[in-house]
Parts: C-alpha cells; structure tokens; sequence
C-alpha cells in the first residue's frame, strides 16, 4: 500500500476510536477527534502532514512509485 492510502486508512480508524470511545468511555476523547481534523484540515492547506513522515521512517512508498 502507498502512503496516501495509510494516510486515509489511520485517519479514519484515529477518527472512528474516537468518536466511539468519546461516545462509550468520556467526552474527552471527542479532543482525540477534533486533533485529527484539525490536523487533516492543516495538511490540505500546507500539503505537509506528520504522518506522512512517519509513514516514510516506516518504509511506506509514494503513489506511483516504480522500484
């Protein structure tokens, strides 16, 4: 899988966690939830996101990458 798809796929389970265990455990992990969007609407703005980097340290390769 390429980093852009990693990228969507933890955001939405980051998402996803959150709402349920803010909506089943506390309301603080509704924090957890407005992070990742605040984060995702950064990223669309600067074209630069933290887990892109990570991502990368993991081995993760860009779309279209071709060895």
């Amino acid at each position: 899988m390429n980093i852009e798809r990693w990228l969507r796929l933890i955001a939405g389970v980051v998402v996803t966690a959150s709402v349920a265990l803010g909506m089943l455990v506390n309301h603080r992990w509704f924090y957890l939830t407005a992070f990742a969007g605040l984060n995702l609407l950064q990223s669309g703005f600067t074209n630069w996101c933290p887990m892109v980097w990570v991502l990368q340290k993991l081995g993760a390769k860009p779309a279209g990458y071709r060895p």
